[in-house]
C-alpha cells in the first residue's frame, strides 16, 4: 500500500473539517480489505463529547460501507511533529485491524513517522477479553 496516497487523502479529508472550537483539524484516509479508500475529519460539536475524530470518522465510514478491515492508514494534522490518534481511536483502529496494519502519522508541512496499530496500543482490549470477562 502506497502509504503516501493515503497521506494524500487524508490531506483532502483535512479540509472539510468541523472545528470551530479547537481550530485543529486532522484528516484521516485508510485502506480497507475491499480496496477502496476510506476518509474522515473531525467533527466538533458545542457539547465537546458529542466530538467525532477523524479516525474514527473514516473507520465507520469504511463498516458503513461494508468493508470489515484496515489494511493501512494515514492521519495528518498540523504542528511540530505528527500528531497521534487519541485512546478512543486507538482501540476503534485495533478493533478493525492487526497489530502489524501500518500507520502513517503526518504533518501538513511533511514530516511522516510511521508506526503500526500495535505499536499504538499494545495491549489493547479485544473480543477474547470480552469474552472472558462477560
Amino acid at each position: 500500500m502506497d502509504l503516501e496516497k493515503l497521506v494524500s487523502a487524508a490531506k483532502a479529508a483535512r479540509d472539510n473539517a468541523y472545528v470551530p472550537y479547537s481550530h485543529f483539524a486532522v484528516g484521516a484516509a485508510l485502506v480497507a480489505d475491499d480496496g477502496q479508500i476510506y476518509t474522515g475529519c473531525n467533527v466538533e460539536n458545542a457539547s465537546f463529547g458529542l466530538t467525532n475524530c477523524a479516525e474514527r470518522t473514516a473507520i465507520f465510514q469504511m463498516i458503513a460501507n461494508g468493508a470489515k478491515k484496515i489494511v493501512a492508514m494515514a492521519v495528518i494534522a498540523e504542528g511540530d511533529r505528527p500528531v497521534s490518534p487519541c485512546g478512543a481511536c486507538r482501540q476503534v483502529m485495533a478493533e478493525f485491524s492487526e497489530s502489524d496494519t501500518p500507520v502513517m502519522l503526518a504533518t501538513i508541512q511533511g514530516q511522516t513517522m510511521e508506526t503500526t496499530i500495535g505499536q499504538l496500543l499494545p495491549y489493547a482490549f479485544d473480543k477474547g477479553d470480552f469474552h472472558e470477562h462477560a
